[in-house]
């Protein structure tokens, strides 16, 4: 058996989308025009296993943080072949291949990826 989830994805753009879940505010632009609340997400991202399928991960993401998963989307990323030129002459090299889980969480839900710390 393999581990699935691999690591928590922070990310700025992951950092966004959790933190509007937790306390969502209108900006001015929203105030004044009378918009409405945006909607909450409550989403969380997780770099997995590449061999992983969504059951697998909505599993493992139940288990370990003790919440009710709803959503599993998943996102294959392979890995890119990158060249440049050097001094020492033209390098060829690839980039990490991983898949990434964004997982949504049942109202009320949340998980603290900073509680150990």
């Amino acid at each position: 058996m393999y581990n699935i989830i691999v690591k928590p994805l922070i990310s700025e753009k992951m950092t966004r989308i959790t933190e509007a879940a937790a306390s969502p505010k209108l900006t001015r632009i929203q105030r004044d025009k009378n918009k409405p609340e945006p909607k909450v997400l409550n989403r969380y991202g997780f770099v997995v296993d590449k061999r992983a399928n969504k059951i697998e991960i909505k599993k493992a993401v139940e288990s370990f943080y003790g919440v009710k998963v709803l959503d599993v989307n998943t996102m294959n990323y392979s890995g890119k072949v990158k060249a440049r030129y050097t001094k020492a002459g033209y390098l060829v090299g690839r980039t990490n291949a991983f898949k990434k889980a964004i997982v949504t969480l049942a109202e009320g839900d949340e998980i603290d990826f900073y509680a150990n710390i």
